[in-house]
């Protein structure tokens, strides 16, 4: 299995073309795309023609795409909005520009050059002797099939175009038109007359007559639209004719390309140009049970002693960004139930080798990314449920904040915005320091451990022991969260300016009274801000503090059922299909507003209306996908409950994912959830997939767990370098913990021998996979320039070995 992430920060674009007339400013936006599938919109900027953005994206890439492609619009109230300019970068060309920040050139959006999709075809030349004895040939052209051709409007209704391209050729056949699917099964067959000399060999040929070799095929796929305008081009292939081998025989997948001189001349200077900085990482993931080794080591590591001899710590010290550890570490140790020890059993050690209190877990360390990533992962839906409603009236009310008289509007009064921050900061710490019930056990278990190891390491600091725990809680858990909540799934885009500022303020507020310093007013270099915090000089936040610490830090006393407000998690359009209906057809469908709490999952007609279904958490039995072929709609999710199943379709493939990874979480404890689902439709008094006619039939296909596996073997590839235990680049690897160099060296030969097994099968699959490839085929159709690349990098690089 392929896995791919991809990251993406929409910075700013400049020298956008100014309006035609006398206001000459443009309300723009910028989406992010899977080829033409947008699964990503900024925010507005209004009136402006060098707008910034600054919004991060980040996703799990759930399909195959050619393109990344990033296009800015230019809002229009009375019209549809109109594209200004494009970037599209090919799927091969993404590491070329990982992780910097780079301008590219806005290109022209032509409808000829919109292609996305494959299309299968089969040709067939064959002899025919005429009546008079001459010998002609017959073309046989077989349209089979498309997969994945753009919707266009919210609609596909393709058929395609073939027609000879030669001297003295027009001809052009179509296949019928078929409605609502990007994925056609046309299969049909075209007869295309072509004339031969008797003379005919490779090298020799009358000139007069024609020349098989030199006509070509071509094939396009078009929209039947019911608009004034015409149909809509959604691809083509050309497909030379000498192709076609002794046999004359031809079949192939091929993807459509852009129409050839399509568009029109526009000079690229013209458009401006657009900053991204775009991270896209891709790994190859085996089935598990090849990672038993390596994971039964890394499982194991908890109990090494000394911990810095084991394979978790030894992975960990060798990577360069201990986040590329920490990431499947966590996710590891999470799911095996083991983090609380393995977390106990690094920071133990770290607070060991910390010789000033004040210092401790402020360094990104191992430990502190792999306790910031746990929080991430199990404290989510605890940062949504305490921070979110109050983050959402921040950005709703829009009230002055700003204290520092430099930057003072001349309409805003100094007094007022004080007073306007000061009941934000209260606000913001009182939900915080009273939700201490609330924080998820592991969290918990963790911080108690942390408040040990502190104490007992400097037992003359009374401080110590809250001092370790709000290192993380306050400064590395609510205050990055306060500051920027689009990328803790708070909100879904970067706030404005003016209430980005506003956070700033509160996060520094509320970061300075969690981390219980000596003197506060040393915290802030600014004089504005340690006047502000005269406001919150009183005993009473310290012992609030002091008391939402002591709280969180006692082990496993608290059940997160305990949550009694009900708080938005997610909400947005979606189209549903109407529950215990019989009826097939489009209108069976409807728009609906969709809403999850942590309580209930709701549909309404529209945003702010009462719900019409609500469907309580603990009776979501399972979320899966549904297969395409159900309904012929992409993008569609089951929601299984007791008595049936509800039927969704997100706006894009990347929403469909996140209403599935957040409706599984919170489904997660159910206790009757099932064990397996029916991947398809029940229509038509059976289903689709099993064929079963009894509507109550147990599913036929194993649920999917919220876990995946990730490989370990990009990791341990860093132990490569003999520097770790030979020596030759001390430089490098300086900081590298080796506390007892005979257990180190046992556990760096252990994972030497499962990272040489895990090399030795990637090998063997690579060479198994490049003897069974074939190009043309449906997994690597003609034109895959991303295959193809992809074969030249494994040709020119030599076999990896440790």
């Amino acid at each position: 299995r392929g896995e791919e992430t991809q990251g993406n920060r929409v910075c700013g674009s400049k020298n956008i073309p100014p309006y035609p007339g006398p206001n000459r400013m443009r309300d723009c936006y910028c989406t992010v795309n899977l080829d033409q599938e947008e699964v990503f919109r900024t925010k507005i900027v209004e009136k402006s023609l060098c707008p910034f953005y600054g919004e991060d994206f980040y996703c799990e890439i759930p399909r195959s795409f050619r393109h990344l492609s990033f296009y800015i619009f230019d809002r229009d109230v009375f019209r549809r909005d109109s594209s200004i300019g494009k970037v599209a970068v090919k799927k091969e060309d993404l590491q070329k520009y990982h992780g910097k920040d780079t301008w590219f050139q806005l290109q022209p959006v032509s409808a000829d050059s919109e292609v996305q999709g494959k299309v299968h075809l089969e040709l067939r030349l064959s002899e025919v002797i005429t009546d008079s004895g001459v010998i002609n040939h017959k073309l046989a052209t077989r349209v089979l099939e498309c997969q994945g051709l753009p919707i266009v409007n919210g609609q596909c209704d393709p058929y395609a175009a073939v027609s000879l391209l030669g001297p003295s050729r027009s001809e052009a056949k179509k296949t019928k038109v078929k409605r609502k699917t990007n994925n056609p099964q046309f299969d049909e067959v075209f007869y295309f007359e072509v004339t031969r000399p008797l003379s005919y060999t490779k090298r020799q040929f009358d000139v007069e007559e024609e020349d098989v070799d030199k006509l070509a095929l071509r094939v396009d796929l078009w929209n039947a639209s019911n608009l004034k305008f015409g149909d809509e081009f959604l691809g083509g292939v050309r497909v030379p004719l000498r192709v076609l081998s002794q046999a004359g025989v031809h079949d192939a997948w091929y993807f459509l390309q852009p129409r050839e001189n399509g568009g029109k001349s526009v000079k690229v200077e013209e458009l401006g140009s657009l900053r991204l900085n775009i991270v896209y990482t891709e790994d190859h993931v085996f089935p598990s049970e090849h990672y038993t080794p390596l994971r039964d080591l890394l499982l194991h590591s908890a109990n090494v002693e000394p911990v810095s001899a084991s394979t978790a710590h030894i992975l960990g010290e060798v990577c360069r960004e201990k986040q590329e550890a920490a990431i499947p570490l966590v996710r590891l140790f999470l799911h095996y139930g083991k983090i609380v020890p393995f977390i106990s059993a690094i920071a133990h050690a770290e607070v060991n080798r910390t010789q000033d209190p004040n210092t401790i877990f402020r360094g990104n360390s191992l430990t502190s990314k792999c306790i910031d990533e746990t929080m991430k992962l199990a404290g989510m839906h605890y940062l949504q449920v305490t921070l979110k409603p109050i983050i959402d009236e921040i950005c709703t009310e829009h009230k002055p904040c700003e204290i520092d008289p430099v930057k003072l509007k001349e309409s805003e009064n100094l007094d007022t915005n004080r007073e306007n921050l000061r009941q934000y900061v209260d606000r913001i710490f009182n939900v915080i320091t009273t939700s201490g019930v609330r924080c998820p056990t592991v969290m918990c278990d963790i911080f108690f451990s942390l408040r040990e190891s502190a104490a007992t390491r400097f037992q003359v600091d009374q401080d110590v022991r809250y001092t370790a725990v709000s290192s993380f809680i306050f400064l590395r858990f609510f205050a990055p969260a306060i500051l920027s909540p689009n990328l803790f799934h708070l909100r879904p885009h970067h706030p404005d300016p003016a209430t980005s500022r506003t956070l700033t303020l509160i996060s520094k507020t509320i970061q300075t009274l969690g981390s219980l310093a000596k003197s506060k007013s040393a915290n802030f270099k600014e004089s504005y801000m340690a006047a502000f915090y005269d406001y919150f000089n009183e005993q009473k936040y310290a012992d609030a503090v002091k008391n939402f610490l002591d709280l969180i830090s006692t082990s496993g006393k608290w059940d997160q059922k305990s949550i009694e407000t009900p708080i938005m998690l997610k909400e947005g359009f979606m189209i549903k299909r109407a529950q215990g209906r019989n009826r097939f057809g489009m209108k069976n469908f409807k728009k609906r507003w969709f809403r999850l709490t942590n309580h209930e999952f709701t549909y309404h007609k529209t945003k702010g209306e009462g719900a019409l279904c609500s469907i309580p958490i603990e009776n979501i039995l399972a979320v899966e996908r549904l297969e395409e072929e159900s309904f012929k709609m992409k993008n569609m999710f089951q929601v299984i409950q007791p008595e049936r199943a509800l039927y969704i379709q997100a706006n894009n493939c990347v929403e469909a994912r996140d209403w599935i990874d957040i409706l599984t979480k919170v489904s997660q404890c159910n206790r009757k959830r099932l064990s397996t689902y029916h991947p398809s439709a029940y229509l038509n008094g059976h289903w689709l997939c099993c064929k079963v006619s009894a509507d109550t039939a147990p599913g036929c296909t194993p649920c999917t767990g919220d876990y995946k596996y990730h490989s370990f073997h990009w990791c341990v590839s860093a132990c490569g370098s003999k520097s770790v235990y030979d020596g030759p680049e001390q430089e490098e690897y300086s900081s590298f913990v080796i506390d007892d160099p005979q257990e180190t060296y046992k556990t760096l030969k252990q994972i030497v021998s499962a990272v040489q097994t895990l090399e030795q099968q990637h090998t063997k699959y690579k060479r198994d996979k490049f003897k069974k490839t074939k190009i043309g085929s449906q997994e690597h159709p003609i034109g895959d320039k991303s295959f193809q690349c992809y074969i030249r990098q494994q040709s020119e690089s030599s076999t990896y070995s440790i």
